[in-house]
């Protein structure tokens, strides 16, 4: 009996095993979906005090599901597809990457038409590209184009808008469906949805726009842009707000806004919120209800007291004395103040759900701006509270650093966009996004040049062990950020040897002639690896038994009789140092040891002897050049000076066509281009050296023969005419003023000369 019980409760719990095993996963999805039904049909709370608690929606808006401003999936659905037709397209399949192979990554713009409508932003855009080093004007050579229609504005209630778009578009013979073609827009859609229709179909271009929606966003495809006044300038732009001494990072008020309050259609919901976070003391909220031609018919009971403490606080003042600055949506995902807030070096806080942020795929935003939520806005203050102050400071000195290198014109922003589906079209060349998030950014490093970090001059150690991902934290403006002081890539240090470039261009007459004693000077030097002669002479150069003996080779290299082939990446540069000499410099090996030296620590700077200053002439109005023996400088001429290499192919394939033309008319301001190319890339001025005697400029044969006090003006006016044209060009002054220079330990102190390394230096 006893048995026959246990078999039957075994055979029980057995079955319930089974049934459990085979069938539970379905029981509870039959129990979840059953409550998942109850929940749906669960009527929002009626709270009793819903007066006193002021919330984003009514339960009756809540308890609709959809707002009344957005639309019906299917809508959504019809809009995207309006928007997207190729929905799908990726370089591999929208990209005919063979019209890229020929002539390498060449960019057309199409000619503009006589009276053609084209706003001064779109105007900005296209003279970037025609600028820049990729424009050509044969549409044959191309690999990217880019329409002559004003493409920005596609709000149908602009007045900038232009009809019949698509129809214009089909007709160009070279559009082929969009392939290999870069449209750029800044606003699409309308009220009151603001979708992001542009009004015509786009095909298979690339989309470079502004306020781009995730879920629109085609990644390794379009590109986001940040969205930008008209009044953005086209060149170079306004530096950064934080100085050297912004210490510490925390301002007089934790979080800001100011703006305009949307009181109904899509980005009301947020805007209207923001009044629940101002504090009146740390946390300044204000949003004002007049703007629009119709906005009294809406304003509520909060618009009278928002609008009047709208008018109590300067926007600049917010923006220069706050730590953190909000950015909530406006009709659209992008905001002006994105940017306004990076260069005010005030950490934004981003409020736009759905938004793809500018260049997210090469810049890491988590290292400059906090990504908030909508929903969860009540949360930021105390989130931002929390953030401990280092972490603050290499936040403010990041938007800096992206501002400068990326945002602060419209043309930096044009070259980020073509760099970017340059560096996607040629892969095995494409910068590592550790170059786009450090200085001095991905612009100025080319891929061309190399994809090693350790062939760059900006990334070598010389203090302490930090890490890679520490790259954030680098100073800047003034404070510690040169690779001198800074980052570290690998423990890399700069060569231990240099290769000396001499200039000549008179023939060999003498065995006393100043070339012959400079190049015995710098083979005595133990860091010399080899010397280059680059002979511009008409004559041919001498032979070999005409140049003194060296400890190190010799060779002569045929020139082109230009200034600017000075500086030619040749292949023959084997080492990271170029020490650059004239063929009338005198140094001294002692010179030529200590000034090689100090360039091992500042490897990413000019470091040399013959100094050189700019001024602000106001009576002229204009920049001046000046070579007066003072204790400030902003110039290091290359007349003898030690640099990187990398800046030779920096100097000839960042610049312009048309600057280098302009050196090489002129036959002068070689040195001061360099000059103002090393200065722009790291912000630092170059370094001056001990030196035994004053550098003078040296004259050419021809000028000597008629050696007059008119041909030294002359020269002398076309520096200063270089100096303002190069300003013109970059868009600003880059040149930076120091006071400082290097001397030897016991240079020139009353002690025993024998105690002394660079004894030589101090001898007449």
């Amino acid at each position: 009996m006893q048995a026959r019980k246990k078999y039957i409760l075994m055979t029980f719990f057995a079955s319930w095993l089974l049934l459990f095993y085979f069938g539970g996963t379905q029981l509870r999805q039959l129990i979840f979906l059953s409550r998942k039904k109850a929940e749906e049909f669960q009527p929002w709370p009626r709270w009793t005090d819903r007066d006193l608690l002021s919330s984003f929606a009514t339960p009756d808006e809540l308890e609709s599901e959809v707002a009344p401003y957005a639309q019906a999936p299917k809508a959504q659905r019809e809009s995207r597809v309006n928007v997207y037709k190729k929905s799908r397209c990726r370089m591999e399949t929208c990209f005919d990457f063979a019209r890229c192979e020929r002539h390498g990554f060449k960019i057309y713009v199409y000619p503009l038409e006589k009276g053609g409508p084209v706003s001064e932003t779109y105007q900005k855009i296209l003279a970037s590209i025609e600028e820049s080093t990729y424009y050509t004007s044969n549409p044959e050579e191309a690999c990217l184009f880019v329409l002559n229609i004003d493409t920005l504005d596609r709000d149908r209630l602009s007045f900038q808008y232009i009809h019949k778009l698509n129809e214009k578009i089909q007709g160009f013979p070279l559009w082929n469906d969009g392939r290999n073609h870069l449209i750029f827009n800044l606003y699409s859609g309308t009220w009151p949805n603001y979708t992001e229709d542009l009004g015509f179909d786009i095909g298979q271009a690339i989309l470079a726009k502004a306020s781009f929606y995730t879920e629109h966003f085609r990644p390794g495809f379009d590109i986001s842009l940040p969205l930008f006044s008209k009044d953005h300038p086209q060149k170079g732009g306004d530096k950064g707000w934080l100085k050297q001494n912004t210490v510490p990072p925390r301002k007089k008020y934790l979080l800001v806004f100011k703006g305009k309050r949307y009181l109904t259609g899509i980005g009301s919901d947020t805007r209207n919120a923001l009044h629940h976070i101002h504090n009146d003391k740390d946390v300044i909220s204000l949003t004002t209800c007049k703007h629009g031609k119709d906005w009294e018919k809406h304003m509520d009971s909060r618009c009278s007291r928002d609008n009047d403490q709208y008018e109590k606080f300067d926007y600049q003042e917010l923006l220069r004395n706050s730590t953190f600055c909000l950015i909530p949506r406006g009709r659209r995902l992008g905001s002006f103040r994105f940017l306004e807030a990076l260069q005010a070096a005030c950490v934004p806080v981003l409020l736009s759900n759905g938004w793809e942020l500018p260049f997210s795929e090469v810049i890491d935003w988590k290292k400059a701006a906090i990504v908030g939520d909508e929903k969860l806005l009540l949360q930021i203050p105390s989130t931002v509270r929390c953030i401990h102050s280092n972490k603050i400071l290499a936040y403010r000195q990041q938007t800096q650093f992206l501002w400068e290198a990326y945002f602060s014109s419209v043309e930096k922003i044009v070259q980020t966009t073509l760099e970017m589906i340059k560096d996607r079209i040629y892969r095995q060349h494409s910068r590592q996004l550790f170059l786009w998030n450090t200085l001095p950014g991905g612009l100025l490093v080319l891929p061309q040049y190399s994809t090693h970090l350790r062939d760059f001059p900006f990334y070598y150690l010389n203090r302490g062990k930090e890490g890679l991902g520490d790259y954030s934290g680098r100073l800047y403006h003034g404070l510690p950020c040169s690779s001198a002081f800074s980052l570290l890539v690998l423990g890399l240090k700069p060569s231990s040897k240099f290769t000396a470039l001499i200039w000549m261009s008179s023939p060999v007459v003498s065995q006393s002639m100043p070339i012959l004693k400079v190049i015995q000077a710098v083979s005595g030097s133990q860091h010399c690896a080899q010397i280059l002669v680059l002979w511009n002479s008409e004559k041919p150069s001498p032979t070999g038994d005409r140049w003194p003996l060296t400890a190190v080779p010799l060779k002569v290299i045929q020139g082109k009789r230009k200034m600017t082939h000075r500086f030619y990446p040749y292949d023959d540069i084997l080492t990271d140092a170029v020490l650059s000499l004239d063929e009338s410099t005198i140094l001294s090996t002692s010179e030529v040891d200590f000034a090689f030296v100090v360039w091992r620590s500042f490897p990413d700077r000019i470091v040399g002897f013959p100094m050189r200053s700019h001024f602000w002439d106001s009576g002229r109005n204009r920049w001046g050049y000046t070579s007066k023996w003072t204790n400030e400088f902003s110039m290091v001429l290359t007349a003898a000076a030690f640099y990187h290499r990398y800046y030779h192919s920096l100097f000839t394939d960042y610049l312009p066509a048309g600057l280098r033309s302009l050196v090489d008319q002129i036959s002068n301001c070689e040195d001061i281009l360099m000059n103002f190319l090393v200065s722009a890339v790291t912000k630092l001025p170059p370094i001056k050296v001990s030196q035994r005697k004053e550098h003078k400029d040296a004259l050419s044969q021809q000028d000597l023969k008629s050696s007059t006090l008119s041909i030294v003006n002359l020269r002398f006016s076309q520096r200063q005419d270089c100096v303002n044209q190069f300003v013109s060009w970059f868009g600003y002054m880059p040149l930076v003023h120091s006071q400082f220079r290097f001397d030897p330990v016991l240079f020139k102190d009353q002690v025993s000369v024998l105690r002394k390394k660079y004894r030589y230096l101090e001898k007449p």
